[in-house]
C-alpha cells in the first residue's frame, strides 16, 4: 500500500510546502491580532490580504524586519493600500 502523500503529484506538494511556509514566516513576522485582521480582511478583499502578506513575506525574508508587525501597523498598510473611494453624488434637476 501506499501513502495518500506518495500518491501527491510533486506540484502539489510542492504547492503545500510553500503554503506552510508561508504561513510560519507569517506567523513569525505577525502578532496574533494581526494575524487575525488579515484573516479578516482575506474574507472580504482576499487580493488586498494577500498583496499585504507578500510585503510582510518580502521583508521578512530579506530581513529587514526589526520588529513583530502589530495590528496597528497593520491597520497602516490597508489604510495605504485601499483605493480611494469615489463619493458620486447624484442632483436632480
Amino acid at each position: 500500500m501506499t501513502s495518500p502523500e506518495e500518491n501527491r503529484k510533486p506540484e502539489e506538494k510542492e504547492a503545500t510546502e510553500r503554503k506552510a511556509m508561508r504561513e510560519g514566516l507569517l506567523r513569525l513576522a505577525l502578532t496574533s491580532e494581526a494575524r487575525q485582521r488579515l484573516a479578516n480582511v482575506k474574507m472580504v478583499k482576499p487580493e488586498l490580504a494577500a498583496s499585504i502578506e507578500e510585503y510582510v513575506i518580502q521583508v521578512a525574508s530579506s530581513g529587514k524586519l526589526k520588529n513583530v508587525i502589530d495590528d496597528e501597523q497593520v491597520k497602516q498598510m490597508l489604510l495605504s493600500l485601499q483605493e480611494k473611494k469615489r463619493d458620486i453624488k447624484i442632483r436632480r434637476l
